[in-house]
């Protein structure tokens, strides 16, 4: 297995973790186009990672217009083999209140206006989610949030909304009966598009409020989810550090990404051109030599 690197995928609640080494920020180009922004590279006590802030500095890129194939393709560029991706999220069951941080096993994807899969042109291939995260990276972070005493539940499921609106009442009621624990923007295509490109894949879901469900709670809106990030942030940088420093020993022998496109691509190595092996060069280089 190559050297790991981890990437971290997040909002502003990241972008100012003490004790950093080295910080820099890196444009980097990709055969997608741009990246959400600048990618952080840096050194915690002297493990090398890397940050991208998903919706760019200053939250400007709303969850349907983010770049995620751009994303996917510059942290894989970067040395890339995991990432965290630290997500803020609605609750739909009762007990997982605001401040809850959710590490997620599964995922149902209702968006329907984005680019979802690198292999669109010429190439087909079909990889596997039905695990869609690593089960290592898992056991990482719920280490690092019993160390940091921070409240968690280790498995659950992200139901994944185009957005950029909040949930109606009937879309809240009807995704509690399909046993979805909490609602985001956010993390679909990105975790399709991470397994695409091989890489290993955990997020923590950070819940900010109740979606509207609830009858004991005002409507959701963008003041009470701002005030509980802020108050997930200082927790999720704690999270955050000691994931950096610990991931490597959490074993990925077996996670489901792992040369997962050996026994996904499909298409005739004949009718493969030459274009289209090049801009699949970082994501699936490996597979495509032929």
């Amino acid at each position: 297995m190559k050297k790991r690197k981890l990437g971290i995928i997040g909002g502003s609640g990241l972008y100012d973790i003490k004790g950093l080494e080295r910080p820099k920020w890196k444009k980097i180009k990709t055969a997608w186009g741009d990246p959400s922004g600048k990618i952080l590279t840096a050194l915690y006590k002297n493990e090398e990672f890397c940050f991208i802030p998903r919706h760019g500095k200053g939250h400007k890129i709303n969850p349907t217009k983010i770049n995620y194939r751009a994303n996917i393709d510059a942290l894989k560029r970067l040395g890339v083999t995991d990432i965290i991706s630290v997500s803020a999220v609605g609750s739909l069951q009762e007990h997982l209140l605001p401040g809850t941080f959710v590490i997620i096993d599964q995922f149902i994807d209702r968006t329907f206006a984005r680019e979802k899969t690198f292999f669109d042109e010429e190439i087909v291939a079909h990889v596997s989610m039905a695990k869609p995260t690593s089960s290592s990276l898992m056991k990482c972070c719920e280490s690092a949030l019993v160390k940091s005493k921070i409240n968690y539940q280790t498995g659950g499921t992200y139901l994944v909304m185009e957005g950029p609106q909040f949930s109606s009442l009937a879309e809240s009621k009807l995704y509690r009966t399909w046993k979805a624990d909490v609602i985001g923007m956010t993390n679909m295509p990105e975790a399709k598009l991470a397994r695409e490109a091989e890489i290993r894949y955990c997020t923590v879901a950070m819940v900010t409020d109740f979606d509207c469900w609830h009858p004991d709670h005002d409507e959701v809106d963008v003041p009470t989810v701002i005030k509980t990030l802020k108050l997930n942030a200082l927790n999720a940088q704690n999270m955050i550090k000691e994931v950096i420093v610990t991931f490597k020993s959490f074993s990925a022998k077996n996670d489901p990404a792992n040369d997962c496109l050996d026994v996904a691509v499909i298409t005739d190595p004949k009718f493969r051109t030459k274009k289209t092996k090049n801009k699949l060069r970082i994501i699936a280089g490996r597979v495509l030599k032929n």
